[in-house]
């Protein structure tokens, strides 16, 4: 553990463990007098006489100085370290552990920091998004106050990434676009930060139904990924680094020279370039009432979609899902229907707090199965459009209602108000008026809204 307090705090402490007086301590070099203002802190010693007091006390001048002895700060190196390789690893909860540990036994700043940073991504990716909101939105302030020391830039893309978790979206829309902006100002519009503002910004973008906007920003992301090899992404960063210095802004500069020395590669990693992709996908799909060209839409997503190895198992789903939303805008409803249904196979066992035997099974986290509940439905939903795409109603409405009997166990908010008024919209398609209108209302109802009168039409639900 640190030492406690100050320096002089530390002295006077380990003066009295060993039964000193205050001229003792001094010996025949310091006057007593001296001793008592540096254990006052009104004296600061030089480095000749920490050596000297670190002698007479039997510790060492580094535990003096800065209350940690050296193996201890090799010990908390390495601790800080392993708990990084464990969330690139994927156990973010072991990280989280040993981030915090560090927190607690470091004075070191530097040290400090860099575990606080990574504790926060660790909480934000075992979904304890409230506390890792408050870390990152600290961190991002002590960034502002000391803009030569730190670049704000990673906090601002990792707290919007996590207001949109929570349903933040204007907050989330505000914090993508000012780190975007920044990107732009550096003419930086290749590597992770770029592609995963982006990316949080699109998807935001869709979760408020703005498509001409979500449209806009995937066409721009493209052609950023399309011009990516032009420059290798070291060179990208460190011209980066460079702008920003002779603006002065040196935690931005500091930020991109080590990114460009991490990096040494011509490329986007993997994982982010499937993640752009899948997100621009999603916004050109969610973009197609809205377009003209509703098969190149599609067409052009059907394409992203194939580029998305590297992706996690939730987004492996989420390709799938539009994937065949695609198809089916295609008028290849035949190629999308077994891919849902192997999914639907498969996900329910995930998704459903049910057993065979009708029996509650062990709920999962109410964050976990809200997001397999909504991958679920969705891929219903898209499936009950390839079935009356091949004008099969009687199967489209029994998947309808099966998506319709699970949907109230999905939380109010946005997520499930597009769902349901989806769910409206397909019911409406299959002639069957009254439970449309149900869904319509239920749609209302989970965006926050209460109709004041029944709802028979989509038209009246364009704004949720």
């Amino acid at each position: 553990m640190p030492g406690p307090g100050n320096v002089g705090e530390r002295v006077r402490n380990l003066r009295l463990t060993r039964r000193l007086s205050q001229a003792q301590l001094a010996g025949h070099d310091l006057s007593d007098s001296y001793i008592s203002l540096i254990e006052s802190g009104k004296r600061t010693p030089t480095p000749t006489v920490l050596r000297m007091l670190a002698e007479r006390l039997g510790c060492t001048p580094e535990y003096l100085a800065e209350g940690v002895e050296p193996e201890q700060r090799a010990h908390l190196e390495v601790r800080e370290r392993h708990a990084h390789l464990a969330l690139l690893g994927g156990d973010a909860a072991a990280a989280e552990r040993g981030f915090a540990e560090v927190i607690a036994r470091s004075d070191d700043a530097e040290l400090t920091a860099r575990a606080r940073w990574g504790r926060a991504r660790a909480l934000a990716e075992t979904d304890r998004l409230e506390e890792a909101i408050a870390l990152f939105e600290d961190l991002r302030e002590q960034a502002e106050r000391d803009p030569g020391r730190a670049s704000r830039l990673p906090f601002v893309i990792a707290l919007a990434r996590c207001y949109h978790a929570v349903g933040d979206l204007g907050q989330a829309v505000s914090l993508g676009e000012r780190a975007l902006d920044r990107l732009r100002a550096l003419d930086l519009t290749v590597g992770e930060e770029y592609s995963e503002a982006g990316r949080v910004l699109l998807l935001t973008y869709v979760d408020r139904s703005d498509p001409a906007r979500a449209h806009a920003l995937a066409r721009e992301l493209l052609a950023a990924r399309e011009a990516e090899g032009d420059v290798p992404l070291s060179v990208a960063y460190q011209r980066a680094s460079l702008r920003a210095l002779e603006e002065g802004a040196i935690g931005d500069s500091l930020y991109f020279a080590d990114q460009a020395l991490t990096v040494r590669s011509a490329g986007t990693p993997e994982h982010v370039r499937a993640r752009l992709h899948l997100a621009a996908a999603k916004a050109l799909l969610r973009g197609v009432p809205a377009l003209s060209a509703t098969s190149d839409a599609a067409q052009e997503a059907l394409d992203l979609l194939d580029g998305t190895d590297g992706l996690g198992e939730a987004e492996v789903a989420e390709a799938t899902i539009e994937r065949s939303r695609a198809l089916v805008l295609l008028g290849r409803a035949d190629e999308a229907i077994a891919p849902l249904e192997d999914f639907l196979q498969t996900g329910l066992a995930l998704a459903a707090p049910e057993s065979e035997d009708g029996l509650r099974a062990a709920p999962l986290p109410d964050e976990d199965l809200a997001g397999r509940l909504q991958k679920t439905a969705q891929a219903r939903l898209v499936l009950a459009r390839a079935r009356l795409a091949r004008n099969d109603r009687t199967a489209a409405l029994v998947v309808l209602r099966a998506a319709r009997g699970r949907l109230a166990d999905l939380p109010p908010g946005r997520p499930a108000a597009h769902i349901l008024r989806e769910l409206g919209e397909l019911l409406e398609q299959a002639g069957e008026v009254t439970e449309a209108a149900d869904a319509y209302r239920r749609a209302l109802e989970a965006a926050g809204l209460r109709p004041a009168r029944p709802m028979t039409t989509s038209c009246d639900l364009g704004r949720v």
